[in-house]
């Protein structure tokens, strides 16, 4: 295993507990990143040659280096792989009594650049990036005598594999997978599109903000923009909701809806509307249209640091939109998938579209990603996911 020698200073952070290595922490002058290639299994030293861990290189990324085993020198062999999904699985198990959840959110399972979901005998996985995928047969192996799935899908076409110019795959590497698999979410059943859907088909992180719509929907009517294939929608619908409404540009997502509706007998409670969500929200509020719940849980407005300012101004507009919308004594559930986006700072952009909306909000209960994406404590880019539940006065 080759050695990794950081310059004065940078192990700090490593010592804490984070798992990544930055290219300019490392002391290019005993070992330059251009002897690296993708996958490289290396033992991070610090200066004085103190052992932080084994990682594997990304050398032409800004994280050129990433800990798979802290502390300890090990190769990411079937045994790593067994040791790290068995943890995982206890964790999850020890929560959820039905199969279905994320089994492995990356660097918090030390297991980085791994993403699997479970969706009862079916998993799907995604490998983001060209290093970690050096090492997926052991990975695959080590998931079929753990779990014995009847298929394994591996989707290859993540936003991070794009932006490193790797190819989009989409194959079955174990058994068969169909297009779509059943997930059951807080009583609630479902079709996921693992093939074709968004990620790997389905987002288990809003599991527990979803399961607490049930005490505020009874008897209302609902809008649930942004919908997807109905996650917050359908489970409104199933908790009691007199009528439901689903918002989303695409007509596939929204024909997963009404599939998701009928598996629950809702399809005489459920309707979809189709189109861009800030101009059919405007066209709904010209329709004199007004509901009782307002969820609205879109894709991240903000990607990087630099997208924070004209982010927080996206988050403003759909808020003040949202509230236009909402009846008076409503509900407004507003999420947040951008990682770049502070809970205050979502909480502010939610204020300031009430004064936009001229009205008053008071927040009354708030949510965060489940215990199937655990946060790392040293490393604060594994907490991304927020939701406020939010009272019109």
């Amino acid at each position: 295993m080759t050695d990794l020698y950081l310059r004065k200073g940078a192990d700090r952070r490593l010592r804490g507990g984070h798992l990544w290595v930055y290219s300019n922490e490392i002391d290019s002058g005993r070992n330059p990143l251009t002897q690296f290639s993708s996958g490289d299994i290396v033992a991070v030293r610090s200066t004085d040659g103190r052992q932080l861990g084994s990682a594997y290189m990304e050398p032409q990324s800004l994280i050129c280096a990433r800990l798979f085993a802290p502390g300890e020198e090990r190769k990411p062999d079937q045994a790593l792989f067994s040791d790290r999904l068995k943890t995982a699985l206890v964790g999850r198990e020890q929560v959820f009594d039905r199969p279905f959840y994320r089994l492995v959110y990356g660097d918090s399972d030390t297991l980085p650049g791994i993403v699997i979901d479970r969706f009862g005998d079916y998993l799907v996985a995604q490998l983001n990036n060209a290093g970690i995928e050096r090492y997926r047969e052991p990975l695959i192996q080590s998931l079929v005598e753990l779990l014995q799935p009847a298929g394994i899908l591996l989707r290859g076409d993540s936003r991070s594999r794009r932006e490193q110019g790797l190819p989009d795959e989409i194959e079955t590497v174990h058994g068969e997978v169909p297009d779509a698999v059943p997930l059951e979410e807080n009583g609630v059943c479902f079709l996921a599109p693992v093939r074709a859907g968004q990620k790997t088909g389905w987002f288990y992180d809003h599991r527990m903000a979803r399961a607490r719509l049930a005490p505020w929907v009874v008897g209302k009517s609902v809008l649930d923009v942004y919908s997807y294939i109905g996650g917050w929608g359908i489970q409104a619908g199933a908790f009691g909701a007199s009528e439901v409404c689903c918002l989303d540009s695409s007509a596939t997502a929204l024909e997963g809806v009404m599939v998701n509706a009928e598996l629950n007998g809702l399809t005489d409670r459920v309707s979809v509307r189709q189109g861009s969500a800030p101009e059919t929200m405007a066209e709904m509020r010209a329709e004199g249209l007004s509901f009782d719940v307002v969820i609205l849980d879109p894709p991240a407005f903000i990607q990087r640091k630099k997208d924070l300012k004209k982010g927080i101004a996206a988050y403003r507009r759909i808020n003040e939109l949202g509230l236009k919308l909402l009846k008076p004594g409503g509900l407004l559930v507003s999420g947040s998938c951008s990682m770049h986006l502070s809970r205050l700072d979502l909480i502010s952009a939610m204020q300031q579209a009430a004064v936009r909306a001229d009205c008053q909000l008071r927040v009354v209960e708030q949510g965060a990603q489940g215990p199937d994406h655990p946060i790392h404590p040293a490393i604060p880019e594994t907490e991304y996911l927020k939701a406020v539940f939010a009272r019109k006065l």
